[in-house]
């Protein structure tokens, strides 16, 4: 979107760089991304990344509601999915936007989602270190925010999953990990903190407490929980066999307690009103269905990675819903394709990375993350056999 960066961007770009570049993120923990990563980063003008912190900080105030707990409580739709000891707020906050246009033609982004859930925040360290080694991205260029380094914002994270406690005490938590798409975010975390990643079958309860097994058959006592784990697909897994319950009252931190999940997600869009967030109701409040069907997307309430949303809506898949509301209504935000590449154009998706210290006031954003797509949408299956589609990262103009 800046145009004389593009150009010289895409002149320089070659596939012997690129293929330098994911070399590299395979080389540094031994483990390739399991998903694609795209041949270009975005690179942001001054008006997005104003549009986005103003984006941001309306949104944040929907969620520093003080009665958002009692707003979100149906959230937890199943009491099997409520865990005990929640704090007061989440640790990790993302906001996903659609870059669109405003009615003059400049970049305006339009807000996907909200989650309250930890995201790839050490692979984007990753990400934007590679690219800065193996392509020319301008100096005065970062991924970060309020002029933090990488080694400040990893201490950050650190401080926040880790703090005081030993180390050794402290584990990343998932299903089958090594299996997950997003395994190498969790390997390079596991790497910078020191902390093992734990498959949840693996877990030992003792009475309140948990432990894992070190490499030596030690049963180390688990202090703190970094959360990866989410129920949708837990739940999924009839296969595995669990020596605890997430339900159970137990001696340990949560570090991204896992009620976040659902009460910060699709659940609050309804609720927030702003210039930067597409009309959202609940299916069940509403009164007269609009005709322009066609400008409306249906997503279920209680849905993981995009599973159950209608973007092709009619009235007959309206009518076939008995439940109402566990679905929401929003209008469809149309994604400009702002990336000029060497065959098609690439429409943008920018998710900013924020963190929530438990003594701050506020959460705030620290880095950001981008998937790009030719699709009709965001993801795998719309951007088969294309090029300069994937994950990236975004470079903001200090």
């Amino acid at each position: 979107m800046i145009k004389e960066i593009r150009a010289a961007y895409n002149a320089n770009f070659s596939n012997e760089r690129y293929e330098n570049l994911l070399n590299a993120l395979k080389a540094k923990y031994g483990v390739a991304p399991l998903f694609r990563v795209a041949e270009t980063p975005f690179f942001i003008p001054n008006l997005l990344k104003n549009r986005l912190l103003e984006a941001c900080n309306e949104i944040t105030e929907t969620i520093l509601r003080p009665d958002l707990k009692t707003l979100t409580q149906r959230a937890l739709y199943d009491e099997s999915l409520i865990v005990p000891n929640e704090d007061e707020h989440t640790i990790f906050l993302q906001m996903d936007y659609g870059v669109c246009l405003d009615e003059n033609g400049d970049p305006m982004p339009q807000l996907i989602e909200v989650q309250g859930f930890p995201s790839v925040y050490f692979f984007q360290d990753m990400i934007a270190s590679a690219f800065k080694d193996h392509f020319d991205i301008p100096e005065n260029f970062t991924c970060f925010f309020d002029d933090i380094s990488s080694d400040q914002y990893k201490q950050m994270m650190k401080e926040i999953i880790v703090g005081d406690t030993d180390p050794k005490h402290v584990i990343i938590l998932e299903i089958e990990p090594e299996k997950q798409t997003t395994y190498i975010d969790m390997l390079s975390t596991s790497v910078e903190m020191s902390i093992p990643v734990v498959c949840v079958t693996q877990v030992i309860k003792k009475d309140r407490k948990l432990y894992y097994a070190d490499t030596e058959g030690n049963h180390i006592e688990i202090k703190k929980i970094y959360n990866r784990v989410i129920f949708d697909e837990l739940y999924q897994r009839e296969d595995l066999t669990l020596n605890f319950s997430f339900t159970d009252d137990l001696d340990i931190e949560w570090i991204g307690h896992p009620n976040w999940f659902y009460r910060i997600s699709k659940f609050i869009m309804p609720y927030i009103k702003s210039k930067y967030v597409p009309e959202t109701h609940f299916l069940s409040e509403i009164e007269v269905l609009p005709t322009d069907l066609h400008n409306y997307v249906l997503k279920p309430l209680f849905s993981f990675a995009g599973a159950g949303v209608i973007i092709d809506l009619t009235m007959e898949d309206l009518d076939k819903i008995t439940d109402k509301e566990n679905f929401i209504l929003q209008r469809k935000v149309n994604y400009e394709p702002v990336i000029i590449s060497p065959n098609d154009p690439v429409k943008v998706e920018i998710r900013m990375l924020m963190l929530w210290p438990k003594e701050a006031e506020r959460p705030f954003i620290v880095n950001n993350l981008v998937r790009l797509s030719k699709g009709k949408m965001i993801g795998v299956k719309y951007n088969k056999d294309k090029d300069w589609v994937g994950g990236s990262v975004g470079f903001f103009e200090k």
